[in-house]
């Protein structure tokens, strides 16, 4: 098993940045990936990444204003954002998996997920 925690969700102004982490345990994960959802939506596929090899996958009309990036070391994943848009407003969920991944921005490619961290973009 592997378990997983969000942090670092906030209410910003439109046009600012925000970094989100995503601590992992248990099992070594062979995919991490960031997920956003809105009420009434279903999740959406941000960015995913391999820990191993630092290949990563993005979501094209994100690419650009969203990173993800890891530290083996710690355990981590980040999802830098910036330009932010009040559109961006949503719950922020960090998803792994332990097995091969082969549509990384897939919900159904997860079997473990975190509880999701909030972010509010206001205008």
């Amino acid at each position: 098993q592997i378990q997983v925690a969000e942090s670092g969700g906030d209410s910003v102004q439109a046009g600012a940045s925000l970094t989100l982490t995503c601590v992992y345990s248990g099992d070594t994960p062979n995919c991490l990936a960031w997920f956003r959802q809105v009420p009434g939506k279903g999740r959406e596929g941000i960015a995913a990444i391999f820990p191993a090899s630092g290949s990563t996958h993005y979501r094209p009309s994100l690419e650009g204003r969203f990173t993800i990036s890891r530290d083996n070391a710690k355990n981590s994943v980040y999802l830098q954002m910036t330009s932010l848009k009040p559109e961006d407003t949503a719950t922020y969920y960090c998803a792994a998996d332990r097995y091969s991944v082969h549509a990384p921005l897939a919900e159904d490619e997860y079997t473990y997920w975190g509880q999701g961290t909030q972010v509010a973009v206001s205008s």
